[in-house]
């Protein structure tokens, strides 16, 4: 099993940038989409349901072009959804179309699309919280289904090995020390980093880079896309990695075989 994840950075201008074909081609079984930044009823029939797929979309209510996630699924899973939840239940944290969660017969996928810390302490705040309340939700899950995936844009890049400028930045949203040791205390409570425990020493390994700098042609990027899974899933996982020569974004996919 094939799954990838990718911050689109807007889905309809990915579609023309051939982004999305690119994910087409890959037959994955799973697609995890964040930043699509529209609703349903803005793309193409061949974008919401592409042939061999069938999808779930979350969208943000407060506003146009903004946020929003989605889930493809190979057609040959439908039978095996037990559910699917769209955010935490709590109005506050779920306006902004940030998540999306199957739950399958074998494991639970969540696809979230994490607060960025910028815009002044108010949306740090938010962002904090929302952590919070995403850790509490996935312990809520594993007391049933031991066998959790996330992925998704977090917005955080985790050691200094994660961003070309640890010193530059350590002060900056993104590698606030508040917001990595969000992080640690995740992978304290078992969840693992599939990229980092696959490739401990590798540097140079990011999967997002600041457009307006034009900082992807001399790789001054970020590693803030991940894949977590359980650790009863760990002897599943085949392969973990960064699709960091795909174009269609400010992001570059990340996948994970099992």
């Amino acid at each position: 099993m094939k799954i990838i994840s990718w911050n689109v950075n807007g889905l309809r201008a990915n579609v023309k940038k051939g982004g999305f074909a690119w994910l087409l081609a890959q037959n994955a079984d799973i697609i995890c989409l964040q930043e699509t930044k529209a609703h349903p009823d803005q793309l193409s029939p061949e974008v919401v349901s592409p042939q061999g797929y069938f999808s779930y979309f979350d969208h943000s209510k407060t506003k146009k072009g903004y946020s929003g996630v989605a889930i493809y699924l190979k057609t040959n899973l439908k039978n095996g959804i037990l559910k699917v939840e769209y955010g935490f239940g709590n109005e506050k944290y779920d306006q902004e179309g940030r998540q999306i969660a199957v739950f399958l017969k074998d494991f639970t996928i969540i696809n979230t699309y994490f607060p960025n810390g910028g815009g002044g302490p108010e949306r740090l705040k938010f962002k904090l919280e929302y952590y919070d309340i995403f850790l509490n939700y996935l312990e809520k899950i594993r007391k049933t289904q031991p066998n959790i995936i996330f992925c998704g844009d977090v917005n955080t890049a985790h050691e200094e090995i994660d961003l070309a400028r640890p010193k530059e930045n350590k002060e900056n949203t993104g590698f606030l020390p508040i917001e990595r040791a969000w992080i640690d205390k995740l992978i304290d409570s078992k969840y693992v980093d599939t990229f980092r425990i696959s490739h401990p020493d590798t540097k140079n390994a990011y999967t997002y880079w600041d457009m307006k700098t034009f900082a992807r042609e001399r790789n001054v990027g970020w590693r803030i896309d991940y894949f977590f899974v359980t650790e009863k899933l760990m002897s599943k996982i085949k392969k973990s990695d960064i699709e960091n020569e795909v174009l269609g974004s400010d992001h570059c996919p990340i996948f994970l075989e099992m």
